[in-house]
Order: C-alpha cells, then sequence, then structure tokens
C-alpha cells in the first residue's frame, strides 16, 4: 500500500460517497472526509466504512481543500483529492499505488488522473470532454490549492509530474434537477473568479499543461469574446468542432445544458454584476 492519505469534500453525497470510499480504500492509509454538514447519510456511510470525518462550514472548494489539509494533521508521503461523484477503477488505483510507490524518492512530486465522465448514464468520448486531466495526487508539504473561487488546481512548489495510462471514473448519479442546482452555485462562483482575475492572468507557470491551456484560452480567448456569442461560439464548438454530437441524445443534453444554461448564465451573471458596479459608481459620483 502507498504511503498516501485520501482526502473527498463532501455535501448531501449519500449517493456517491460508498462507492468512492470503497475505490480507494485498497492504496489510502487514511481516508479523509471533509464534510459541509450534510443533512443526509453522507457522514454515517462514510464513517460505517471506516473514513475520518471532519466536518467545516463550506466556503469554495479550494478553501474547503485548503482546510482539509491542514486540520488532519497528515503524516503520509502522498495526498489524493478526489470527489464523490468520482471513483477510481480497479487498474488506475493499481496505477496510483505503484507509481506512488515507485516515486518516493524521485522528483516525481504529482500524478495526473484521466476521468472517464459518465452523464445520464452515458459515456462522453467526445465533445473536448474525454479525457479530462487533473493534478490530483501530490506529495505532501509540495503541492498546494490555487486560491480561487472556481476551476482552482493544484500546484506544485517545484518537481515533474506524471500522468495515469488508465481512466478513473467520474459518474454522478444524482439527476438533472440536481446537476442544475450544483451548476447555478457554481456559476455564481465563477462569476466571482471572473472579477477577482481577469486583470491578473499570467499566472499559470505552475499549472499542469492541459490546465494552463484552459486557463489561458478561457481568460485571453472566450472571455475576450462578446457576452451572449461566447456561449454560442461554446456549444458550435464543442458539439460539432469536437464531434459531440457523437455521445447521442445524451451528449446533446450536455453540450446545450453546458452552453446555453450554464456558461451563458455565467455571463448573466457577469452581466448583472457589471450593472451593479456601474449603478454603484453612478450613486458615487452624483452624491459629490
Amino acid at each position: 500500500m502507498a504511503d498516501l492519505t485520501t482526502i473527498i469534500l463532501t455535501y448531501n453525497e449519500e449517493l456517491n460517497i460508498e462507492e468512492c470510499i470503497k475505490s480507494v480504500n485498497n492504496i489510502s492509509k487514511r481516508i479523509i472526509v471533509i464534510d459541509s454538514f450534510s443533512n443526509d447519510r453522507t457522514v454515517e456511510i462514510a464513517r460505517k466504512l471506516g473514513a475520518e470525518v471532519i466536518q467545516n462550514k463550506f466556503v469554495n472548494h479550494a478553501k474547503q481543500f485548503k482546510f482539509g489539509l491542514d486540520a488532519s494533521n497528515i503524516d503520509t508521503q502522498w495526498i489524493f483529492r478526489i470527489d464523490a461523484d468520482e471513483r477510481l477503477t480497479k487498474e488506475s488505483a493499481e496505477e496510483i499505488d505503484r507509481l506512488c510507490n515507485q516515486n518516493k524518492d524521485t522528483d516525481i512530486n504529482g500524478i495526473i488522473i484521466r476521468l472517464e465522465v459518465n452523464f445520464l448514464g452515458k459515456k462522453l468520448r467526445h465533445g473536448g470532454i474525454y479525457p479530462i486531466k487533473v493534478l490530483r495526487v501530490f506529495k505532501h508539504g509540495i503541492g498546494n490549492v490555487e486560491a480561487r473561487n472556481m476551476d482552482e488546481h493544484i500546484i506544485l512548489s517545484h518537481g515533474k509530474t506524471m500522468e495515469l495510462k488508465n481512466d478513473s471514473l467520474h459518474n454522478d448519479y444524482k439527476d438533472l434537477s440536481s446537476w442544475i442546482d450544483k451548476h447555478n452555485k457554481y456559476s455564481s462562483r465563477e462569476m466571482m473568479d471572473y472579477f477577482e482575475n481577469l486583470s491578473n492572468t499570467d499566472n499559470v507557470e505552475n499549472l499542469n499543461k492541459s490546465a494552463k491551456t484552459k486557463r489561458i484560452i478561457k481568460f485571453k480567448i472566450y472571455y475576450k469574446l462578446p457576452l451572449g456569442l461566447r456561449s454560442l461560439i461554446y456549444f458550435i464548438y464543442r458539439y460539432f468542432f469536437k464531434l459531440g454530437f457523437l455521445d447521442g441524445k445524451e451528449g446533446l443534453i450536455f453540450a446545450v445544458l453546458q452552453a446555453f444554461w450554464y456558461r451563458f448564465l455565467v455571463d448573466s451573471k457577469i452581466y448583472e454584476k457589471n450593472k451593479k458596479i456601474v449603478r454603484t459608481k453612478e450613486r458615487v459620483e452624483g452624491g459629490k
């Protein structure tokens, strides 16, 4: 077994948490659930499966994960962050275990996992969705999380990364209403992230290649397009140019919701915030 601690962030994840914990159990010396005061059976299930549970009020994922790092008294060499709706396969778990053991004393300080998204019971293999590549396994004291409201990534202070060959799974078994509710909250945090980071878009050097590319495209290209038009361009790119239509009805639903609901909702909240800024400025100037 690798010298590894797994941290899982949860809120009302009773449908997902059991399979998530079981998927990492054989490679984790400790499994720590940082729970945002769930009101379902998440905590009960996690503890029954042997996980440690620490509860903390949720602000955003970055702060919650940072809290988990600070509050857990971690003494293992490696740390693995996994979301409750994600799970390792037998092959990806064995690969993580092997790479952690092989790189105890090397300059490989981070491991990038590959996620295959399952949406409405279908694996999405097109539309630029597959595979999602994220740095999730890192050596204790070398990796940390970005202080962002949304789209936060783990960054390394030094060293190299390597990528798994085997896929892990992103299988959210909740319904579309839950998906919409979650992404409504995401859109508010992404709006905040937009205003906080629009003028600070060059700090990407410590990100892995996939995260760096996406960050540059988002702030250097996507947000430079006209508000309202960019969600249409996003849909055309994902659904047609990246062949999202090959994923059938599920691919269509996913592309429409991502572009014309989520991305457009982010744009609408940015527009709303800008109007409030203008009104506030006008009131201040009018009061002079």
